[in-house]
């Protein structure tokens, strides 16, 4: 006879486990995207003290070291040549580039372009051959991209066409970045490689900051050294942290799709705070902006669990085992699980593995021998 084979403990509480840590990652993308909203207000407030080079020095010069000393034990693994190099570019340059953007145009326009940042991630890792997008990404980045244009369809004052020229290089670095981040994660503390990389952005930025702006001027108020205070351990510490987690977890073409967050806080936090005007496009925006990321988070098929799932099918047991042409179910396995019941009164199971061959073969015997009788 077959038996149903038992699932273990560990089988059950492996997906589970998967299950929470994706959800984990979703939360945490999404707080580092309502984060991020903050910093393009922080940052106009920020450069009445600071320029675009000096902001960033300093924005890594508060993060890093408070990450370094949390994530001290396992820095070791994370201090590489390419992880610093990947921090000087997506951190300082992409850093810098967006500062000296937002300094010359709209709040309204900058978030605009950072709107653009998902579908840039699904474009370079098609391009790269690192793309593991499925239909509903591709449509939740052009909706909520749908949604950002909404959102800063009102345009504002100040703007200019170089300023939304270094913005959206900045934002293409940004994308990159995201795309080749899985990747430097592997194996790796993300508070480690974060700090690492804040570093290096730190290191990227400071040159610059001292050769066009010169030496920083002393603070006039305190508003622009709280706003900076704010921008580092928010903006920067924590949600650099906190998306460098959770793309270790999730596709990229997931995570980048919390981008567009920032426009629809930056959007919210400048109608409540800067009294920005906010009309029927705007909240149709925000609307499309989160339908984009439902979309985009949206769980996918995994072929590879339907294949455990069949590895792990289950034996069933015969109803009929005198009927020869009933076909013996075993595991599609190398060995099935075969059990032999004893003579009445012995309540022993003895279990032992063979091929399914024998057991096919000891089914047509037993089949023979009771057609004889």
């Amino acid at each position: 006879m077959f038996t149903r084979r038992e699932t273990t403990p560990t089988e059950t509480t492996r997906p589970r486990a998967a299950m929470s840590r994706t959800q984990w990652a979703i939360v945490a993308l999404a707080l580092a995207g309502s984060l991020w909203g903050l910093t393009v207000p922080l940052s106009k407030v920020g450069m009445e003290w600071l320029g675009a080079g000096w902001l960033a020095v300093a924005r890594f010069a508060i993060a890093d070291p408070l990450l370094a000393l949390i994530a001290r034990r396992r820095l070791r693994a994370a201090i590489t040549p390419s992880i610093l190099a990947a921090g000087a570019v997506g951190y300082g340059a992409v850093i810098v580039l967006q500062n000296a953007g937002i300094e010359r145009t709209s709040v309204t326009h900058a978030s605009l372009i950072v709107g653009a940042v998902p579908v840039l991630v699904a474009v370079i890792a098609a391009l790269t051959g690192r793309s593991t997008a499925a239909a509903t990404t591709w449509a939740g980045s052009l909706v909520a991209l749908a949604g950002v244009g909404l959102v800063a369809g009102g345009g504002g004052a100040g703007t200019s066409i170089t300023g939304d020229l270094l913005v959206l290089v900045s934002v293409t670095g940004s994308a990159g970045f995201i795309v080749i981040q899985p990747r430097l994660l592997r194996g790796r503390d993300a508070g480690a490689v974060t700090a690492v990389q804040l570093a290096g952005g730190g290191l990227a930025a400071l040159p610059f900051a001292a050769i066009t702006e010169g030496m920083p001027p002393a603070p006039s108020a305190a508003t622009p050294i709280v706003a900076v205070l704010a921008l580092a351990l928010t903006g920067t510490a924590l949600a650099f942290w906190l998306f460098a987690w959770a793309q270790s977890h999730v596709p990229a073409e997931v995570a980048g799709a919390f981008v567009n967050l920032e426009p629809l806080v930056g959007a919210v936090t400048g109608a409540v705070v800067f009294h920005d005007a906010v009309g029927t496009p705007q909240l149709l925006g925000g609307t499309a902006i989160l339908a984009g990321i439902a979309l985009g988070a949206l769980p996918r098929n995994r072929p590879a669990v339907a294949e455990e799932s069949a590895r792990r099918a289950v034996v069933r047991e015969r109803r009929r085992p005198h009927d020869a042409a009933r076909a013996v179910a075993h595991r599609p396995s190398a060995r099935a699980a075969h059990v032999r019941r004893h003579p009445a009164g012995a309540h022993r199971i003895h279990e032992h593995a063979v091929t399914p061959q024998r057991v096919g073969q000891h089914e047509r015997e037993r089949v023979q021998s009771g057609l004889r009788d």
